[in-house]
């Protein structure tokens, strides 16, 4: 895969640690946990080293680490999900999370291991979809999402988006069928077949690749839990890099906004509104010009043509995580509807493409 993520000079190099944490039992990932912190906090006690579940997300595990009652120093260790070096590039996962660092928009990566990373706590609280449609809030997202944007990274290459790489090699691995006859009967009749997923996928490319979005470096799985805000300090972090890498603007804040509606209970009846967009698109745009230094006045027909851009990308955001969802379906041993996820993604994919795709640039 074309990787135009480049490290800046001068960037900390990141220790890999030789360690395997077992998720499954207690203490055997206890064990794991206390022999990355030998590394990487050799003044700890072992015995007074507390171990907490964060999340135990729908991929990863992850758990922080720290001794004492203050929770001043804490240390994240996230393990990863089953099979999911199928779905995730680790190394562009690195890459982007020591760019983002030397940025200042990402905690301090300690170390990776086995199968995972450890990286530094951000204080502050996993947000909820009632808080990202709250102004005070989503006008701290759209800034600092157009400072990631705007960071240079790709070393004089002209950057291409991977997305269609990346759908493509998600639709290969897709399952066919499921030993479960009550699943399988389910995925035949609410899963669209291959044809059509593949006939989709063209006018997508076709389509979306022609909109005009400049290709940046994006986070690409803004979530509401990947938003940390701090309310002490008014400011927002994301966390979770695992698909970061160079796409289409248009893509990154099209698929925040469709994560307005939740993960476990979706509910697409919170996707915003078009004057909250509006009010978050002008934000954004002000940040990313003001960043890139172009001054920070904003034209109308400026905030018109990204939430065209936006909401048509939204729709490639619906096909990636259907996709996904249908390998976790098939590999994931986390207890979660995998599959029922995919069948929401997709609806909603076929249910908006009508609805924007008769949205029209203003003359």
């Amino acid at each position: 895969m074309a990787n135009y993520i480049h490290v800046p000079p001068g960037s900390p190099e990141v220790p890999k640690l030789n360690v395997t944490v077992q998720d499954q039992e207690e203490q055997r990932c206890r064990e794991g946990a206390l022999s990355l912190l030998q590394h990487l906090r050799p003044h700890w006690d072992p015995q007074e080293v507390t171990l907490q579940l964060f999340t135990d997300g729908i991929t990863n595990k992850l758990i922080g680490c720290y001794v004492g009652n203050t929770m001043e120093d804490v240390v994240l260790v996230r393990i990863y999900g089953n099979k999911t070096e199928l779905l995730v590039d680790r190394e562009e996962e690195v890459k982007s999370f020591r760019v983002l660092q030397a940025h200042g928009c990402a905690p301090q990566l300690y170390c990776t291991f086995n199968n995972g990373l450890c990286y530094e706590f951000i204080q502050g609280e996993a947000l909820d979809p009632k808080h990202v449609c709250n102004p005070a809030i989503f006008r701290l997202i759209a800034r600092q999402l157009a400072k990631i944007h705007a960071i240079h990274a790709h070393n004089g290459w002209i950057p291409k988006s991977n997305l269609w790489l990346k759908m493509g090699k998600y639709f290969s691995l897709i399952p066919t069928g499921f030993v479960d006859e009550d699943i399988n009967k389910r995925f035949l009749s609410d899963i669209p077949s291959p044809q059509i997923l593949q006939e989709e996928m063209t006018w997508m490319k076709d389509i979306l690749s022609n909109l005009g979005s400049p290709v940046v470096l994006c986070h690409n799985d803004l979530l509401c839990k990947n938003i940390i805000y701090n309310e002490k300090q008014g400011d927002v972090q994301f966390i979770d890099y695992e698909y970061s890498g160079y796409n289409y603007l248009a893509y990154d804040i099209g698929n925040h906004f469709n994560e307005f509606a939740g993960v476990s209970d979706v509910d697409y009846s919170l996707y915003p509104s078009r004057e909250l967009q509006g009010q978050w698109l002008r934000s954004y745009l002000e940040a990313y010009k003001e960043y890139k230094g172009f001054g920070t006045e904003v034209t109308e027909k400026e905030v018109e043509i990204l939430f065209i851009q936006v909401n048509q990308f939204a729709l490639a955001s619906h096909f990636f995580w259907g996709l996904w969802a249908l390998i976790q379906a098939k590999y994931s041993t986390i207890d979660f509807d995998f599959l029922g996820y995919a069948i929401v993604r997709f609806n909603q994919y076929f249910k908006m493409k009508p609805e924007v795709t008769a949205l029209k640039v203003p003359e």
